[in-house]
């Protein structure tokens, strides 16, 4: 992640009056009044990351089957990776069989020693959230669940996930696995908070789009036309000719167990704007948890989030800081680069106010000298920091870390001045501004 106690630059020009207002410390919030019957929710933007609304976010509970999003994540960054294919085929472990033929749990009853694609498979888990379907993914990626689950710990690290922790693939209580469970004890389940589950949709719908196509499935066969045909319909009841139907649903993942409660990860796009919203332990209005409750709550959140809050732009792609145009660099035919913006600089902000905002630059301590300064050769593009958002009170517009802040890059090559320049500025250090001038327009010759 980038450190913050390196090299920065308070740019507090910027300063554009937006017709916006402000969330909490260091949030955008539309109506301070505006909750939601849920243990833990968030709702951020699904381009940028920035985060909209929380509630007990940093509170660790347990997730159940939105647990999956991290199979996916996993399975699918294999097939990129080309170490596996969605047209491989699996041999049914007995592990699997024996979990796939308990139907008190959500499965796709499998058939012992016989072979499976994995495209059929990963729609299982992810239209039906069928847990033996899941292992057998994992066991073919990994070898194991066991060694499986060390890789979804890892890859929680890497995304950022500070809290998370996988002790199996499904999210399923540890005493439903038959006994073969091997990490955790025999009641320990999956556990996250609601940052690291938005942190792990906003990763998998934006590394793997192509996700939301089978997320998105309303209903469909498995094996259909063969005796093993079974109706999978998704539980996600909010997509397009479900119960709870919403316009724009997308996704992603719901999960319930009795630890759990009712869990559900959603994804919304309307007009091109993108949500993801997360509920954990939704309950209804008399505090029950319910399957309609997940539903109900999800569709508050993001209703309040597309009908309060609007994409404002800052500043355009390329564009340069003013008062942070440049960052010294040492050893360089240049003694400074300049710098821009790498992409649009754009946040959503409550409709109908007026705040005015500046922005702030954050260097990459690690890419900085002791002096802290850039050091050549630096190359054109080369991304150095970020740009944050702030209020008139210097506070942030959150994100998460996983998110999308726009970068700040260098807009031009620097070359390495070779030894006789360098030897020259070394000398004309401590000499009269007659030998700067002589020194440099040395430089510009080399």
């Amino acid at each position: 992640m980038r450190k913050r106690n390196g090299y920065r630059i308070s740019a507090v020009v910027l300063s554009i009056l937006l017709f916006f207002g402000l969330f909490s410390p260091g949030a955008l919030k539309a109506d301070a009044a505006f909750d939601v019957n849920a243990g833990a929710a968030i709702l951020v933007d699904g381009e940028t990351g920035q985060i909209l609304f929380e509630k007990n976010s940093n509170q660790q509970l347990g997730v159940a089957s939105m647990s999956k999003m991290m199979t996916e994540y996993l399975l699918l960054e294999a097939v990129k990776k080309g170490k596996v294919s969605l047209d491989d085929t699996y041999q049914v472990s007995e592990y699997v069989y024996q979990v796939s033929q308990d139907r008190s749990l959500s499965n796709v009853p499998l058939r012992a020693d016989e072979t499976y694609q994995i495209r059929e498979l990963y729609e299982a888990m992810t239209i039906y959230s069928a847990n033996a379907a899941t292992i057998a993914i994992a066991e073919k990626i990994a070898g194991s669940e066991a060694e499986f689950v060390k890789l979804m710990n890892k890859k929680a690290k890497e995304l950022g996930m500070e809290k998370a922790k996988f002790v199996n693939a499904t999210g399923l209580n540890n005493k439903d696995l038959k006994g073969h469970h091997t990490t955790g004890g025999p009641t320990e389940e999956n556990t996250m908070t609601a940052r690291d589950v938005a942190t792990l949709a906003y990763r998998l719908v934006n590394d793997y789009p192509e996700v939301l196509e089978t997320a998105g499935i309303p209903k469909k066969k498995f094996r259909e036309g063969t005796d093993d045909e079974i109706a999978m319909e998704n539980w996600n009841w909010m997509l397009p000719s479900l119960v709870f139907e919403y316009e724009g649903m997308t996704g992603l993942k719901t999960g319930t167990t009795d630890f759990a409660g009712y869990c559900f990860t959603g994804t919304a796009e309307r007009d091109g704007q993108k949500l993801i919203g997360i509920v954990m332990d939704a309950t209804d209005d008399k505090g029950e948890g319910t399957y309609n409750a997940r539903f109900t709550e999800m569709k508050k959140l993001m209703d309040y989030g597309f009908t309060q809050f609007e994409r404002k732009e800052i500043a355009a792609a390329g564009s340069t800081v003013k008062g942070a145009e440049t960052v010294p660099v040492q050893k360089g035919k240049e003694k400074e680069v300049k710098l821009e913006t790498a992409s649009d600089l754009s946040v959503l902000v409550p409709k109908a106010s007026n705040t005015k905002y500046k922005t702030d630059i954050t260097l990459n301590s690690s890419d900085l000298d002791k002096n802290n300064e850039l050091v050549a050769p630096v190359k054109k593009g080369k991304v150095v920091g970020f740009v944050e958002v702030q209020d008139e009170k210097g506070e942030a517009v959150p994100f998460l870390k996983a998110g999308g802040q726009t970068k700040v890059q260098t807009a031009e090559n620097v070359e390495k001045a070779n030894w006789f320049v360098l030897s020259m500025r070394a000398v004309g250090g401590g000499i009269a501004n007659g030998w700067h001038w002589l020194i440099d327009t040395i430089t510009g010759w080399f």
